[in-house]
């Protein structure tokens, strides 16, 4: 790495061995889904940190239960169905010890919730009020809203021969109840109001919540203290009148729960039509998939949660027993609606960067002076959709491409892309049907962009292409410099302006999630960029490209070349040096290269933010690398990859990418990696995403050899807080 000031000594603390502390012998690999729960302690331990907001750890506990759905939802449906399909005494093994995890993970979020935050939130007034804890005023009250808000929407379905157990949406609130049949105050029976023989009276029921009802209700100022806030969940609300639901029936027991369920979208694109309609129709199926995971809170009875649970053809270890509402996830409308700002982050507003792109000039001008990088979310997103609002404004700009894997449901881009077209501009838009979860908001997009006449495309059967492009081809005179406009009857050329990020085109993300881009105007870069586009097109071949890395066909083989590079410099006493920032590393291939590397003398530090199946310190195997997870304010998303193998400047190489170092990044996606050629940029980089993540002491964590995670030690401040204070404040406000 090249030394800044701040340049930390390569390599970091190394694993003790000798006679008093024997080396350990370890699985050569980490089990990625261990791993992934281990992440997931790591965002529930900000929940714990005092120096955090207290509605911000709040909403780190929320963090942690969304993490979890998509965990239950996408990785552990293979184990179940494993444990279906072959069972054995191995794979019910993997199955218990993972959902284990899961358990002690959710028991512990529960456990802070309950006896942490929730105590800490009552201190400063704001308060969630069961029934009990209610005063009549506010009883009346919540009444009122039941019956004029709840309950006409509430069906409840008793099980019996005509009315079979319904069905039960992904992720959906339900209450089942245990009835007993209708008792005179005698005691004798009687017949319910329908003339149903007693002995035939259903004695179960399910009651599905509908979806548009807020889980979280604000009581109004009037019935609180002066100076308190109080709220109501929506389950507390069903609980108080679940009675008054069931006329003419005793409700002897019950207990809300949720099921998760398989959610991964299966969908042969060698074997469809239209891929977009093949994911339309599975779309509509999703919320039914098989049932994965089954919530109850902690009081449930013993035979209504055995029911479910055969119910949904799920074994035992599948049963969360939770003390607390069964969707900690909507606990966000909790934090929107609480009125307490000096509870949340300080707000910030990103950096426009005035001193390297004026606003009063043309982007197309600026880029004629050079290359811009970005630095999101410290630096606005706003010169990104300045450039491309740029593009759709001049009459000189023919074409716009651009890759799109998350935008959202609302996105600004996405409106100028269709702007464009309507101002005659030709328009490709390479839009990625499968990203995950995000499936249904992009074939909206695809749609609505092929009705005003954009040129829709959807990437390479079997690939999902996770590049973040954007190309614009501009018209301009023959003989000026970059950016000058054409003149009427005069010679002009085509000149081509692009944008590369690590991150997604979404402006809302962009300001919570750290990632790097560059505006530039290299024809070179712009060249490799178009051919990208023409082979997502599928109008040309595979091919080399001069500046650009492109997965599937090179990325792989390219960071396993420099990382060889790297181990012969390392074998012949030369600097040798890696350090890569990225969300997840779990290619085996990639792992063994770095080992390698770190066997030949090369020191390696990795900052992963998620899953590592990488040992660090193993004594002989791995003890010259060094691996950081950072968890902070803002969601780690910027990839960096830097090599060196020697002392010459041409020894020396940083690339930033959309991709992680994952099989499936590798080979079945298109993903772009791009060197930094430029030495200030390169070391704006190092000084700023890599050095003061090595250093920080706050908000890192070191991944030991046993693949637990211990809170780093360091000699910096939080690397994310740093960088805020760096860049906020001053001239040049977003």
């Amino acid at each position: 790495m090249a030394q800044s000031s701040s340049a930390p000594a390569a390599g970091g603390p190394r694993a003790a061995t000798g006679p008093d502390k024997p080396a350990r012998t370890f699985p050569a690999l980490i089990h990625r889904e261990t791993s992934q729960l281990a992440f997931n302690r790591r965002v529930l331990a900000q929940a714990q940190r005092l120096d955090v907001p207290l509605l911000e750890r709040l909403r780190y506990i929320t963090i942690v239960s969304s993490n979890l759905d998509e965990f239950f939802e996408v990785r552990f449906p293979d184990y179940l169905e494993t444990l279906r399909l072959a069972p054995s005494e191995s794979a019910s093994r993997q199955f218990v010890e993972l959902a284990a995890e899961a358990h002690a993970l959710i028991d512990e979020q529960y456990r802070l919730l309950n006896e942490e935050l929730m105590p800490a939130m009552g201190g400063y007034g704001i308060r969630v009020l069961n029934h009990a804890d209610r005063t009549a005023a506010q009883r009346a009250w919540v009444q009122t809203f039941f019956e004029e808000q709840v309950r006409p929407l509430l069906v409840p379905v008793a099980l019996d021969p005509a009315h079979p157990f319904p069905m039960v949406a992904n992720k959906s609130l339900n209450f089942i109840v245990r009835l007993a049949a209708d008792e005179s105050p005698s005691g004798a029976q009687t017949r319910a109001p329908t003339d149903v023989p007693v002995d035939r009276l259903s004695t179960v029921a399910i009651l599905k919540v509908p979806r548009v009802l807020p889980r979280v209700i604000r009581l109004p100022d009037r019935l609180m203290p002066a100076g308190e806030q109080g709220f109501v969940l929506l389950t507390s609300v069903i609980r108080a009148h679940l009675a008054d639901l069931f006329s003419g029936r005793t409700v002897v027991s019950f207990s809300q729960f949720r099921v998760t369920r398989d959610s991964d979208l299966d969908v042969d694109e060698d074997d469809v039509t239209n891929l977009r309609q093949a994911l339309r129709s599975g779309l509509s199926t999703r919320h039914f998939g098989q049932a994965i995971r089954l919530e109850v809170v902690r009081t449930c009875p013993a035979d209504l949660s055995r029911l479910l649970l055969d119910q949904f053809e799920l074994p035992d270890a599948a049963l969360y027993a939770v003390n607390g509402p069964v969707n900690l996830v909507r606990l966000n409308q909790l934090i929107d609606q609480a009125h307490a700002d000096e509870l949340r982050f300080a707000p910030f507003e990103p950096r426009w960067p005035e001193e390297r792109w004026p606003r009063s000039v043309s982007v197309f001008d600026q880029l004629a002076k050079g290359d811009l990088l970005l630095h999101h979310p410290f630096e606005s997103f706003e010169p990104v959709v300045q450039f491309l609002r740029d593009a759709v404004l001049d009459p000189e700009v023919l074409a716009i491409k651009q890759t799109i894997y998350r935008t959202g449901s609302e996105s600004v881009l996405m409106d100028l892309l269709m702007e464009a077209v309507r101002r005659g501009k030709e328009v490709m838009v390479v839009l990625e049907l499968k990203a995950r979860f995000d499936e249904e908001a992009n074939i909206n997009w695809a749609e609505r962009l092929e009705a005003v006449g954009a040129q829709v495309v959807y990437g390479i059967v079997g690939l999902k292409t996770h590049a973040k492009l954007l190309l614009v081809t501009r018209r301009e005179a023959v003989g000026t410099n970059k950016g000058a406009k054409a003149k009427p009857g005069g010679r002009t050329v085509l000149r081509r302006y692009a944008h590369m990020s690590t991150g997604n085109y979404n402006p809302k993300t962009a300001r919570l999630y750290t990632d790097l881009g560059m505006l530039t105007a290299n024809p070179l870069v712009t060249a490799d960029i178009d051919g990208v586009f023409l082979r997502l097109a599928s109008l040309a071949p595979l091919q080399d490209y001069d500046r650009l890395v492109v997965a599937p066909r090179a990325l792989h083989a390219q960071m396993m070349a420099h990382l060889e590079q790297v181990a012969q410099a390392a074998r012949a006493g030369a600097p040798a040096r890696v350090v890569v920032k990225i969300n997840a590393l779990t290619d085996q291939e990639l792992i063994q290269a770095l080992e390698s590397a770190s066997q030949a003398g090369a020191h390696i530090d990795l900052i992963v933010r998620g899953a590592c199946m990488l040992r660090p310190g193993v004594p002989g195997r791995s003890d010259r690398i060094r691996v950081r997870s950072l968890v902070g304010r803002f969601l780690e998303q910027s990839r960096v990859m830097y090599f060196r193998w020697g002392t010459a400047e041409r020894d020396e190489v940083l690339y930033l990418s959309s991709a992680d170092w994952m099989n499936r990044n590798m080979f079945r996606r298109v993903e772009v990696a791009w060197p930094v050629r430029d030495r200030a940029m390169r070391q704006r980089i190092i000084d700023e995403a890599l050095v003061p993540y090595l250093l920080d002491g706050a908000e890192a964590w070191t991944l030991q050899a046993d693949g637990s995670y211990e809170a780093a030690v360091g000699t910096g401040p939080s690397a994310q807080r740093a960088l805020l204070q760096r860049w906020s404040g001053g001239p040049g406000k977003a």
